[in-house]
Order: C-alpha cells, then structure tokens, then sequence
C-alpha cells in the first residue's frame, strides 16, 4: 500500500432542465486510499470537455449509461503517473484515461493508456488531434460516409474539435471541395485561412440552405453532422444522388426544452438514394492503429493544424463545459487541470 491522498472533484447533484447551471454541481475534496496491487495515481494534466455529456447529464437510455447523481463525473483525461504498484504503468508515465473532472485520478492500471512524449506538441494533444476527437472527425469520414477522391464535402460545426478534423483529413484524403459552417465571421476566416476549407459561412446569418447552395452550387457527396437540425435539413436539400452523411452529433438539440424539430425534406433520401448513418466513436476503436499511423505524420508534417481553447483550473471546468456548448472555443476545449 502506497500513502493516502486527497482529491478535488465535480459531481453531478441535480438533472438539467435545458441548459445546465452551476447549482447542477458540486466541488468536493476525496480522500483516496493507498493504492492496491496493480493501481496507480495520476495528477491530471488536461481534462476534456464534450458535448455528448450534456446527454448523460439527462436520465435516458442511451449509447453509455447517464452519470449518477452525487457522484464524481468522467470523462476524458491526460496526466502523468505520480505513483503506481503496476510493472506495466511507472511512475513518470504519461497517460490517457476516462477519469476526468478531478485533479488526482486513481485506479487500475489497466484502464489507463500510456503515450510517447512527443517534442513541441502538449499532452493535451491526446484528448484532441492525437486522440478519441480527431478518431471520430477519422472514422465518420472514412468508414461511416465513405469518402471518395472528388466529392464535395459539407462539415458543420466545422471550426469544432471534430469538425476542424475532418476538413483537413477531407482535403488530404482527395475530396474535391470542403465546405464548413461555423458561428462567426472569425471562425469562418479560420476555417478558409488555416484550416483548408474551400468555402465557409457564418449560419447566424441565417439561411442555411441558400449559404450552403452558394458555397457548393454543384450539390454535396458527404455531409458530416456535428449540429442537426435546419443543417441537417440543408444537406438533405443540397445532396446529389447516393449522397452519403456521417450523423456524428445534434448540438443544437441538446439543451432543447419540449420537442425538437426534424428536417422537413426526408423524403429525399429515398428519391436521391441517400445514406445517412449515424455513429459513437466507441464502437469503431479497431481503427486507431491506422488513425494514429495516418495522424502522426500528418501532424509532424504539418499537414494537418490543430487548435486548443484552454480553460485554467478545475474550478472552472463547469464555465469551460457551458462555454463549449455555446460555441466559444476554437478547435478542442480542454480543462487545465495540473495544480
């Protein structure tokens, strides 16, 4: 047994109705036991913030269970081994882990992945461009709307953290245009002026279906759907035949109160012969080696940019979450978590 320690961490205490507040939350210290065979400690570095928690914050079935009430909170999260009782696991190792919202994480060795330093990238790049976020912007593009050399590519969200992805890897994989939407006219810019897109538009203009005409007058072959609603109902009016959509999110739904409204256009799937498949990343894991082969270079090259907002302390990661859900960040939004 090793010596005990403490650990701050956020707990869920009551459900959201529509768009969460801090009286949802609570910070309190735990007590963490010494470590058993085959456990170690971690002081967290970077925690994650994802807009599928919004859902698990809501008691309904789903893909993963929701999160208890009056328990810590998970999620996403990169830190170094401080101790440990595992051969596999050494002290000094840096590691990726699902032991999130809290400063100290402890557990088994087992549950835990051990990564390289990699000079002039930061850990966190392993909750983003090196990690789950960048695998799903991979596998929803390759393996769920099967990209081919010469389509027109339509993203939302697309100055997001998966959405910035999946331009660039659209670009590298042949795709002929890249079109993205983003929520203000310096996400637009970026989307162009870093990020590779051919084209972009500010939704909050409005008009959603006549941008997205403009911005791809010869029609869409793959969408990729981080928002849902009056996007999803644009790509389905903007498709060329055998389209193909990746539905990878509905962020525009999640703090809804009362019905959400759906695409009023369904009936061209069958007339235009569509595809659309929605996807977790969770399922499609078996695709990481060839993700992480293709990324690295990518990203060692410089072919692929990535973009990080970094929000300051633990005490803020529940400001950091909401701001995400608004759109505030740029690229990955990640909670520093290090003391």
């Amino acid at each position: 047994m090793t010596q005990p320690a403490t650990s701050t961490q956020i707990q869920l205490v009551s459900r959201p109705t529509g768009w969460p507040t801090a009286e949802n939350f609570r910070t309190v210290t735990v007590e963490l036991p010494g470590l058993a065979a085959g456990e170690v400690r971690i002081e967290n570095e970077f925690m994650s913030v994802d807009p599928y928690m919004r859902g698990r914050m809501n008691d309904v079935k789903s893909y993963t269970p929701p999160f208890a009430l009056d328990e810590t909170m998970t999620g996403g999260a990169v830190g170094r081994v401080v101790e440990s009782t595992s051969d596999d696991v050494p002290v000094g190792s840096v590691v990726v882990h699902q032991l999130g919202w809290r400063d100290v994480a402890q557990g088994p060795a087992a549950g835990v992945r051990v990564v390289p330093e990699v000079d002039g990238i930061p850990s966190s790049a392993y909750l983003s461009v090196l990690g789950m976020t960048a695998l799903t912007a991979y596998v929803g593009l390759l393996e769920i709307a099967h990209l081919r050399e010469g389509d027109t590519v339509f993203v939302s969200g697309a100055a997001g953290a998966v959405g910035s992805m999946v331009g660039q890897i659209a670009r590298l994989k042949g795709a002929a245009r890249v079109v993205g939407s983003a929520g203000s006219a310096e996400k637009v810019a970026l989307l162009t002026e870093r990020y590779g897109f051919d084209a972009a538009f500010n939704y909050k203009d409005g008009d959603v279906a006549g941008q997205l005409a403009q911005a791809a007058p010869d029609g869409i072959d793959v969408y990729f759907d981080n928002v849902g609603g009056e996007h999803l109902e644009a790509a389905l009016g903007a498709f060329n035949d055998q389209g193909r959509a990746a539905l990878c999110g509905a962020i525009s739904q999640y703090n809804t109160e009362g019905e959400a409204t759906g695409p009023r256009n369904m009936a061209n799937i069958v007339t235009r012969g569509l595809t659309l498949q929605g996807f977790t990343v969770g399922g499609y894991t078996q695709h990481f080696p060839s993700f992480m082969a293709d990324m690295t270079a990518w990203v060692t090259a410089g072919d692929v940019v990535f973009d990080e907002t970094v929000v300051e302390g633990l005490d803020h990661a529940v400001d950091a979450f909401l701001g995400m859900m608004r759109g505030e960040n740029v690229g990955k939004m990640v909670v520093k978590t290090a003391r």
